[in-house]
């Protein structure tokens, strides 16, 4: 039995009830920043550093899967001084953490449209997910330059390169294809922020998916955040159409 604690009540939360595979949607860096006083840059570098924190504590908690939407295709519309700085965190992060990572037992896999980075970034990329792949005590997908319909579009273009017919096209050969193959559906989605969307975070693995919308910005929402998400999901009755 495993106790999750607020400063208001006591309960219990039963190992099933955990969630398997989380996807967070990591929003109100720059908000953040904005309402602290401090430049823009340092929200998303204090973003970055407690993604460390909460996947940490959720793997701890007994979360296998934890995928987070970190930089979407739109993204690279924003200010190039701001793309920039963020590609040398991305850069950092794999290349500091791979290491920590493989030593916690924790695998990281890559979603997204990889070509759109320098070769430098996508070696990093692999060698990060080569070292890693033998770790058995939780998984991090990383979404960069990710957007659910191009990954759905993606999909179909490795499907019609394969030479596939389109009687032979069906729901598993569409998820042979996508970033997330072999993973299972998220079980749990949350954005933070007060946002009340997913934009584009998972479009065909969320069908079924549960939502949370936390108020606090991402790099305020710590463990005990996480905790009360997963009470709320706790309290849930999951329905997948048939019953």
């Amino acid at each position: 039995m495993l106790f999750y604690i607020d400063n208001h009540k006591h309960m219990a939360l039963k190992k099933g009830k955990i969630p398997v595979h989380i996807g967070i949607i990591l929003d109100g860096n720059r908000r953040w920043a904005k309402e602290h006083g401090r430049p823009t840059l340092e929200g998303h570098r204090q973003g970055l550093d407690n993604v460390k924190t909460i996947a940490r504590y959720a793997f701890k908690k007994g979360v296998k899967i934890m995928t987070i939407f970190a930089f979407s295709t739109e993204n690279w519309r924003r200010d190039k001084v701001e793309v920039a700085y963020l590609m040398k965190l991305f850069r950092i992060f794999i290349k500091r953490e791979v290491a920590i990572l493989a030593r916690d037992g924790i695998k990281v896999k890559f979603f997204g449209r990889l070509a759109d980075f320098d070769a430098g970034m996508r070696l990093d990329m692999k060698k990060a997910e080569k070292e890693t792949r033998g770790g058995s005590k939780g998984q991090l997908n990383v979404c960069l330059s990710y957007g659910g319909r191009d990954e759905i579009v993606r999909a179909v273009r490795k499907i019609i390169k394969s030479g596939k017919s389109a009687s032979e096209v069906s729901e598993e050969l569409v998820e042979k294809n996508l970033d997330s193959v072999g993973v299972p559906d998220p079980d749990l989605i949350i954005r933070t922020s007060g946002e009340q969307r997913l934009s584009g975070f998972l479009p065909w693995q969320a069908v079924y998916s549960e939502l949370y919308f936390a108020k606090k910005y991402w790099p305020a929402f710590g463990p005990h955040n996480l905790d009360i998400a997963l009470r709320d999901y706790a309290k849930r009755q999951r329905r997948f159409g048939g019953n």
